[in-house]
C-alpha cells in the first residue's frame, strides 16, 4: 500500500508541472529550458499513451471516405499502423531526450485525423518581403576617351 501511495505521489509531482500548462506542444517549443523540458516530457508521455488511438481513427476515416468501405478500412488500417508507430516513436524520443538543451524533439500532428499534418489547425504565413525592381549598376569604363 505504501508503494502505491508513493507512486501516486510521484505521479502527481511529475504531472503537476504540465497540469498548469495550456498546451504541451507550445511548451516544448519554448526557448526557456524549464518549460521546454516539461513540455517535451509531457508531450512524449501523451504521445506514447495515446498512440494506439491512431489505428481506429484512421480505419473509420478510410472507410467513410473511400468508395469501397472495406478497402477504405484496410487502407485506414495501414495508415493507422504507420501513424501509431510514428506517434509512439515521437513520444519515446521526446521522453528520452527532454533534458537535451536546444533539441525540441520530433513532433507529430496534434490531430489524430492526419498524423502528418503539422499545422495544428493554425495557418502559418511567412511575411512577404517588399519587392523592388533590380537596376544593374552602370558598366565600368575600361577605355578612356582621348582628350582633344
Amino acid at each position: 500500500m505504501k508503494k502505491i501511495i508513493a507512486l501516486t505521489f510521484i505521479g502527481f509531482l511529475t504531472f503537476s508541472v504540465t497540469a498548469h500548462a495550456g498546451d504541451v506542444w507550445d511548451m516544448s517549443e519554448s526557448p526557456v529550458y524549464k518549460e521546454k523540458a516539461a513540455g517535451m516530457f509531457g508531450r512524449g508521455l501523451l504521445n506514447v499513451a495515446t498512440s494506439f488511438i491512431d489505428m481506429p481513427v484512421q480505419m473509420v476515416a478510410g472507410a467513410s471516405t473511400a468508395d469501397n468501405p472495406f478497402l477504405g478500412t484496410v487502407g485506414g488500417f495501414a495508415s493507422g499502423a504507420a501513424c501509431t508507430v510514428l506517434r509512439a516513436g515521437s513520444g519515446v524520443i521526446d521522453v528520452a531526450s527532454f533534458w537535451v538543451p536546444g533539441f525540441h524533439g520530433v513532433p507529430v500532428s496534434r490531430s489524430y485525423e492526419n498524423c502528418l499534418d503539422f499545422s495544428g489547425g493554425q495557418e502559418k504565413t511567412v511575411p512577404s518581403l517588399p519587392t523592388s525592381k533590380y537596376t544593374p549598376p552602370p558598366a565600368p569604363q575600361i577605355f578612356k576617351k582621348a582628350e582633344p
